[in-house]
């Protein structure tokens, strides 16, 4: 068992409420806006997932750490939170898939957190007085230093964020949702898979080609993306709507971190999208068309940070179990009958989708990709192929 990290580190908020506690990862001092995730698993993702750029993440399940990293459960190319907050740090994972430990990940990558403090008091701090900036720190341990630097920093609402997490370049997606391997029994054999390839290209119709804005998306969006086997495309997120309309079936605005608002340039794209192509908005996509519609978003008083989060489908009147990332929603009322309502949060009855009433446009403010159901939210996908293929 590895010996216990006895290095002090500090959380002060902007409110002045300070938590001491122990670091572990990296060594270092970050500032960011103070979230907390009631997931009980699912840290990887998390730790990975372009929308929390900006934040520092509060834990809410005890021990974090468990069943250790790997390189196929990423949903970037790197950690994007600020900062780590837990109870415990567990730094002897047990798992069949671990490559790597938490501590080890964080060292490697610059990610400073903190452990051993009472993190159901901070949770319950947040939630009642809403989220706020904070400072992490294991070399400057003065609380009131700390409060200065974080009162010195503008917020995330002033930042564009997306700038900082979109790709540089335009790419090509095919990797589909992971799956078991089938027993070799039932794997065809490889003269047979040529035949069906070469047959595929006169038989089958061309593969809708769907365009995909990149605010901070998840990779698990592509991945099931490319599971409705259309042909898949990531652009940069400040891609002019002409170049895009020149060679898109289909539109998807993906998710992302910040407030909406920030992203002037994916606002105006967008209200040239509008009636052009279909367009499947998701979470800060969502957010994004309701303000091209000439709506508003409004910031949440701690956000939905989560992988519990009861959601109805009204179209349905099913319940789905979803996981939730987003501190903005958008004002349906403000959409003047633009728009329908599709989707419900159970918890505090918030807006989570939306479908033009004459245009092939719907959007969402959860995440259809992750899997806390597991599978309640995959029809979204499904859905948007039935929409792309009525043309």
């Amino acid at each position: 068992m590895p010996e216990q990290n006895n290095t002090k580190a500090l959380l002060v908020l902007a409110d002045a409420t300070v938590f001491e506690g122990q670091s572990f990862g990296a060594e270092g001092e970050t500032i960011g806006e103070v979230v907390f995730n009631t997931s009980m698993t699912g840290y990887q993702e998390i730790i990975t997932d372009s929308s929390y750029k900006g934040q520092i993440v509060v834990m809410t399940y005890t021990q974090i750490g468990n069943y250790g990293l790997n390189s196929q459960d990423v949903e970037s190319n790197s950690p994007k939170v600020e900062g780590f907050v837990v109870k415990e740090c567990l730094d002897f994972p047990s798992n069949w898939r671990s490559e790597t430990s938490l501590v080890n990940y964080f060292k490697e990558n610059n990610i400073v957190g903190i452990e051993g403090i009472d993190t159901r008091a901070l949770t319950k701090h947040i939630r009642d007085n809403g989220v706020q900036m904070g400072i992490i720190s294991t070399i400057d341990l003065n609380p009131q230093s700390l409060l200065e630097k974080v009162n010195q920093h503008p917020g995330i609402s002033s930042i564009d964020l997306v700038k900082e997490v979109t790709t540089k370049k335009s790419f090509k997606w095919k990797e589909h949702i992971w799956k078991w391997q089938e027993p070799s029994s039932q794997i065809k054999k490889p003269e047979q898979s040529k035949i069906a390839s070469f047959l595929q290209k006169f038989i089958s119709p061309p593969k809708k080609k769907i365009i995909v804005y990149d605010f901070g998306i998840k990779l698990n969006i592509l991945r099931h993306l490319a599971e409705t086997d259309c042909d898949i495309t990531v652009v940069p997120a400040q891609t002019p709507a002409e170049e895009v309309l020149e060679k898109a079936d289909a539109i998807i605005l993906s998710n992302g971190p910040g407030d909406p608002q920030t992203v002037t340039y994916a606002i105006e794209n967008t209200k040239k999208l509008i009636g052009k192509k279909p367009i499947l908005g998701i979470c800060l996509g969502h957010q994004i068309l309701g303000l091209a519609f000439g709506g508003r978003t409004y910031k949440l008083k701690f956000g939905h940070h989560g992988g519990n989060h009861p959601v109805m489908d009204l179209t349905t009147r099913k319940v789905e179990i979803t996981a939730q990332n987003h501190n903005y929603c958008v004002d349906i009322n403000s959409l003047k009958g633009q728009v329908e309502l599709t989707h419900k949060n159970l918890y505090d009855r918030t807006e989570e989708g939306m479908r033009h009433k004459d245009l092939p446009i719907i959007s969402i403010q959860y995440h259809p990709e992750a899997g806390p159901g597991p599978n309640d939210s995959n029809y979204i996908f499904k859905r948007f192929k039935e929409m792309i293929d009525k043309g």
